[in-house]
Order: C-alpha cells, then structure tokens, then sequence
C-alpha cells in the first residue's frame, strides 16, 4: 500500500467553468487505522452535475468547505479493516471524494453501501444504471407515472440519468423524444437506446423539429437543463402535463441561471415536482434490482465516458457543461 493519499481539495469556488487552482492537488498521509474504522482504495469517481452545485453554495447538502476534499461518489475496494462490517476486499460505493483513499468509520458508514459482484458486470455499473444516475432515473420516472400512449420528452437524454429516463419510458410505452447537444448523441439516442425522436438543440432549427416531433404535444417533460429547453418544452405541454425536475444544468455555471416563466404553468395547469435522491434512500434496493433485471434482458443500455487520472478530475467536471460526455461520465484511478 502507499503512504500517500493524493486528494483535490477546494481553493476557491468557481466562477463558471472550474479554473485551473479552484481544485488543488495535494499529498496527505494514508489514515491510520484505528479500531472501529476502515480504509478502502478508490478505484473509480463518479462525476456529477451536482458536484458544481456543492462548489458554490449550500442546497441539500452544505457547500464543500474551502481547504476540503472536494465531495464526489466513488466506487472503492477494503484494503484493510478494524470494523466489524468490513473485511479486506468488501467493495463500496459512496461519498469518498476525489481522493486516492478514503477513511470509513461510525460517523461515515451511513454514507456507503456495500455492493456484490455481479458475474459479467463490471464494477462502473455501481456508479451509473444501478447507481445514483439510475435510482434517480427510476425515482424520477415514478413520479412522472408515465402511461401507455403518452408523449414524454427528457433533456441531457444522452446524459447518465437522461439515458436511463428515456428507456424507461419506452419499457412503459411511451414516445420518447430526447434533447441532446451533438448529432452523433442523437444517433445513439435513436438508433441504439429506442427513443422515437431526438433534438440536437444547437441547430437553429431545434423548435421547429420539436415541434414536428411532438404532434400531438408533450404530456411529461424530464427535465434536466432548465433555461430556454425547458421553457419550449413546457409551451408545448398538453393540459395537465407533468413535469419532474431532476435538474438545471444549464444554470450551474452562471451567475444568473436563466430560469424559466411560470406563466405556462397556470395556463397549462401543470404539475410541477421536484426530488431528490435522497428521499427514496430506503427504497434504493427495490430501484436497483428492476433496473438490474431491465439491464439483464437487454430493455437497458448504457455507455460511459471514462477519463483516467485523479488530477484530470477538474477537466472531467467540466465535459459535463461543455458536452464532451456521452453516458455516464466516470474518473478511473
């Protein structure tokens, strides 16, 4: 084992885009182990709009403390314990940061979650469909009560969460129409997940397509961007529609996040309801063992965007809001 544990710390919050010193590379010393602890190795990091939000202020969650290690999921290995609901080689997931090692103990355990090895399953699926992207997803989708017939649209659809939202509409029988940001996204999003329809919103003709695409309006809008997207689809919602906010990404990096008119919300008599993952935290073994059989039968796919090295992190963080990532976005160690 090393002696030293690489961690990127916050400097300073970012203003946009993460500029080079807002995360600092630092060496600390591996933890010693104490009784009633254990130490795992990361082996991958999973990056997250959220973890922009946790940058700059508090939400849910507080804001990541200046000089901290800098909040992310990951996926780690047990390389030594003295706590009784761990032994070497136990594999976890859960609130490690963007660190090389993380320290489990009593005040930290309600935070983790142990998973099993899956035989053909590879260890990133943890962090993406049967992880907080797909819980999020099937969370969001029960809300949505998507029926047979109805006409859903979902923006970031070749996100991790967008993705995994789009498919289960489908399994529900839905048409599926997705936003995305390149034409090689909306191929995927057609031609390999089955969504009916996808939008590369950065052609100026992106209305006029969603609109051809949505003939007979739009009853459940998964929303995962905010701003402009959201306030066209929510003009072509039909009478009571529903709309589950899973997110703004396209507000994260700016100082005013174009937030939407509400006006459409009374005249279209929609039902607006945010969540949050937490919420479900109870139900989570439930959410992943359908998404784990959906997976198993082929009626879910995925695909990942791997890049390698603790200290790529920051530029990883940024992919999200620049759209360099197709699926789930993961930071191999």
């Amino acid at each position: 084992m090393q002696t030293t544990n690489r961690q990127l710390r916050l400097q300073s919050r970012p203003k946009g885009l993460l500029a080079p010193g807002d995360l600092q590379l630092v060496e600390s010393p591996v933890p010693e182990l104490k009784d009633g602890q254990a130490l795992a190795r990361l082996k991958y990091l999973s990056i997250d709009p959220t973890m922009r939000v946790w940058m700059a202020a508090d939400t849910y969650l507080p804001a990541v403390p200046i000089g901290e290690v800098m909040r992310a999921l990951g996926f780690a290995e047990i390389i030594e314990s003295r706590h009784p609901d761990y032994k070497k080689d136990d594999r976890v997931t859960g609130l490690t940061g963007l660190q090389d090692y993380v320290l489990i103990d009593a005040s930290a355990k309600q935070f983790f979650q142990k998973v099993p090895k899956i035989p053909f399953v590879s260890d990133t699926v943890f962090l993406g469909v049967l992880g907080m992207n797909g819980l999020t997803a099937f969370f969001g989708m029960e809300i949505a009560a998507p029926k047979k017939g109805e006409t859903l649209v979902v923006s970031a659809a070749a996100g991790a969460t967008g993705s995994i939202a789009g498919q289960i509409a489908k399994i529900h029988g839905c048409r599926v129409v997705g936003i995305a940001g390149t034409d090689d996204k909306c191929a995927w999003i057609t031609k390999e997940l089955g969504f009916d329809a996808a939008i590369n919103y950065k052609h100026p003709d992106w209305k006029e397509k969603l609109a051809a695409a949505t003939p007979d309006g739009i009853d459940i809008d998964f929303e995962n961007i905010g701003g402009e997207i959201m306030q066209e689809v929510l003009s072509r919602m039909n009478l009571h529609g529903r709309v589950v906010v899973c997110g703004f990404i396209s507000g994260y990096t700016k100082a005013d996040p174009n937030m939407v008119s509400l006006g459409t919300v009374i005249v279209k008599r929609l039902h607006i309801q945010g969540f949050l993952i937490l919420d479900y935290a109870a139900r989570s073994m439930e959410a992943a063992t359908q998404l784990g059989q959906w997976k198993m039968f082929g009626k879910l796919k995925d695909r990942e965007t791997i890049v390698e090295g603790l200290e790529k992190a920051p530029d990883a963080i940024n992919m999200l809001f620049t759209g360099g990532n197709t699926g789930k976005l993961i930071v191999k160690l």
